[in-house]
């Protein structure tokens, strides 16, 4: 019981430091961009995962983990494809409307339950399904503006999907096959991650904003938040490893969500942004999303602790029983004491 009200508490503690971390690196991000005119999104990334890497190496070298060494194959795949799944949904984001973007994300969650139930056989009851549906209603509602079609948009979202989905799903199944930490994945697959986004950063880029990030005009507010936005990031990337590696894929989309909804709440707040029904209408509806599937997340694995308990009672009672039963080649001994 000890190790399992650990085990919740650091649920918890991944879930929240996800949520912080994550809104503060949106409302960060939103003022170097909107504000301060610094619209390179991918280069951005790239930085992110050099300081996580950085960060981490430094915290390697004072014991605060411990390296555990993966297969280079492995990593290197794992990295290149989750750097190249960031690149697409900023594509996708270049080439379709606000709203088919948003409709791109929601799409994630389905996948990733198609997927897990394909390839890795995983079981999704009724209930869990239901929660998702109400959930995915509620952002569409609230953050769905236009759905504006075009084929290469739309085949860059079916990419960013894909490849989203597929990278998350690795970071769950390698965490726990290889039994390894987040924080031992994420220290080997960052450097992987922003070479690929290094190279390939400035041309997207260019590509989606008509500049350069190597003209661009650095002012010292801008390198301030910038260097800010690196170390939210560091925050960032961490709880994401571990919230996956905690949860699941689909418990991490849910949780983004979540942050979706707590942005627009923010940013009408702090930053002014409009604000209408709709808005507040899609958020209520994904707040009863969210709140059905935590109920029902927490009842099944209750139900299955239970059963788990059970199952090792009477285990543990075959075990003890079995030696006073039979004898040496299994067979039952008969009752020859004088009374």
């Amino acid at each position: 019981m000890g190790e399992m009200t650990s085990f919740q508490l650091g649920v918890v503690g991944a879930l929240f430091l996800s949520v912080a971390s994550s809104v503060s690196i949106v409302i960060c991000n939103k003022a170097l961009m909107s504000n301060l005119g610094f619209p390179f999104a991918t280069t951005l990334t790239s930085w992110h995962l050099m300081v996580t890497y950085c960060t981490l190496h430094v915290a390697l070298k004072f014991n605060f983990f411990e390296n555990k060494p993966i297969d280079m194959k492995t990593v290197m795949l794992f990295g290149i494809l989750n750097g190249v799944s960031i690149g697409f949904l900023n594509l996708s984001l270049g080439f379709n409307s606000i709203g088919f973007y948003q409709m791109t994300k929601l799409a994630i969650i389905p996948f990733t339950v198609l997927l897990e139930t394909l390839f890795l056989k995983k079981q999704f009851s009724q209930n869990i399904k239901f929660a998702l549906f109400i959930l995915l209603i509620g952002v569409g509602i609230a953050s769905i503006t236009d759905l504006q079609l075009n084929f290469v948009g739309t085949i860059l979202s079916l990419l960013a999907i894909v490849t989203t989905c597929v990278g998350q799903i690795l970071t769950n199944t390698i965490q726990k096959r290889l039994n390894i930490s987040s924080t031992q994945l994420l220290y080997q697959s960052a450097p992987f991650q922003a070479a690929i986004l290094f190279v390939t950063g400035p041309v997207v880029d260019q590509f989606l904003t008509k500049q350069s990030v190597f003209a661009y005009k650095y002012s010292p507010i801008v390198v301030g938040f910038i260097v800010l936005s690196c170390l939210i990031a560091v925050s960032v990337n961490f709880s994401t490893f571990l919230v996956i590696g905690k949860t699941s894929p689909v418990t991490y989309q849910v949780l983004g969500h979540l942050k979706t909804c707590l942005v627009l709440g923010f940013g009408y707040t702090l930053l002014h942004d409009p604000f209408t029904s709709r808005n507040i209408v899609g958020i209520l509806v994904a707040i009863v999303g969210m709140g059905l599937y935590s109920y029902f997340c927490v009842n099944e694995t209750k139900r299955k602790q239970v059963g788990d308990l059970s199952f090792m009672a009477q285990v543990k009672e075959k075990d003890t029983t079995a030696p006073l039963l039979a004898g040496k080649n299994g067979q039952v001994k008969e009752n020859n004491s004088l009374v």
